[in-house]
């Protein structure tokens, strides 16, 4: 019985490290658009997917930790907080995140005030960031 649950552990593990591999390159190709929509003017649609990227990010680390998050649809700053009580991030990674939500706040939701490209670009450099640094 413990070399078939060595084996099943093995298993399980090289689907994690294959599942991690498939969504980093998922999650570098989309920033690559996100790049793309920025650089074509796009700002809002730019921001708004690099914004995608990143809350899906957040997630996985929360699997990945085990931090259970109790809200249906979770956001950015949700997750955000989850992983700074779990002490899963420090307070400067979660004040960097933090900062990101809020440009992807304003690329999704206010209409009134217009992201600056120089935000935008800031908002996918910092989830390229955050997505090669936290796990």
């Amino acid at each position: 019985m413990a070399i078939l649950d060595s084996v099943k552990a093995r298993f399980e593990s090289s689907l994690f490290d294959i599942r991690q591999l498939v969504q980093a390159d998922l999650f570098d190709s989309e920033l690559e658009a996100a790049k793309e929509l920025s650089k074509h003017k796009f700002t809002r649609a730019a921001g708004a997917l690099a914004g995608v990227v990143l809350e899906r990010h957040l997630g996985q680390v929360c699997e990945n930790h085990d931090v259970k998050i109790t809200k249906k649809n979770p956001g950015i700053a949700d997750l955000n907080n989850a992983l700074k009580e779990s002490e899963v991030i420090e307070i400067v990674q979660w004040r960097f995140i933090q900062h990101l939500g809020d440009i992807r706040n304003l690329c999704d939701h206010d209409k009134k005030i217009e992201p600056t490209p120089e935000q935008v670009d800031e908002l996918i450099a910092g989830t390229m960031k955050i997505i090669k640094t936290v796990f």
